[in-house]
Formats: structure tokens, sequence, C-alpha cells
């Protein structure tokens, strides 16, 4: 694989990513754009922050229904955490595919989502 290439279309990328996720702003801060400029810099590829991505985000989705309800993600920093835990322990490639899976089947369950998430 190899690192990205284009940092416009990364960042954009990744925003988008990030902003059709549940629970996330509609729009995009300026932080959250320098923080995707930095993993571009960081050279982490987008196949890594999607999965981080929709990994933190499932793991909210698969909280109890009796748990009290979380407030939104406000920033993209919320990912940093898994995206350091996916660096350092890598996820096979297939799992980014599970994911993907796993998230559409959450919303399609979910009848309050307002946003849908559309993968390749």
């Amino acid at each position: 694989m190899n690192p990205p290439a284009d940092p416009a279309a990364y960042i954009a990328a990744v925003l988008a990513l990030y902003t059709d996720l549940p629970d996330t702003a509609m729009h995009v801060s300026t932080t959250a754009h320098v923080l995707a400029r930095r993993f571009f810099e960081q050279q982490i590829f987008q196949t890594l922050v999607e999965t981080a991505l929709l990994l933190a985000s499932l793991r909210r989705l698969a909280r109890p229904a009796e748990a009290p309800p979380l407030s939104p993600i406000r920033s993209l920093a919320y990912f940093k955490p898994v995206i350091e835990e996916l660096r350092t322990h890598p996820a096979h490639e297939s799992y980014l595919e599970y994911l993907r899976l796993k998230m559409r089947r959450a919303l399609e369950l979910s009848a309050n989502c307002p946003k849908i998430y559309v993968f390749r």
C-alpha cells in the first residue's frame, strides 16, 4: 500500500467519512481540517482512518439500550485513540469490509438515525 499522495483528496475523504457517521456534526470545523491534514502528514492510510471511525462508531452503537445516551461526537479528535490503537495493533485487511457491513446493518436497524452512511 502506498502512502497518501494528494492532501486535498485525502482530507476531503476523511472529513466526508467523519460527517457521514451517526452522532457526528453535519459540518466540519477548522480543527477537523487541521487534524485531517495531520493524519495525512503522518502518512496514516485513509483505510486505517476509515476503520478507526467505523470501529469507534460501532462501539458506541453497540451499547446496551438501557445505558444513558451519549452526547454527539463534536470532534474528529474523538477518533484519535482508536487510530492509535489500530496503528499499534493493525487489523486484518478484511476487517474494514466487515465494519462497513456492520455499519450498514446497524443503520438499517436504527429507525431514528438522521444520516445514512454510504460505503463503496
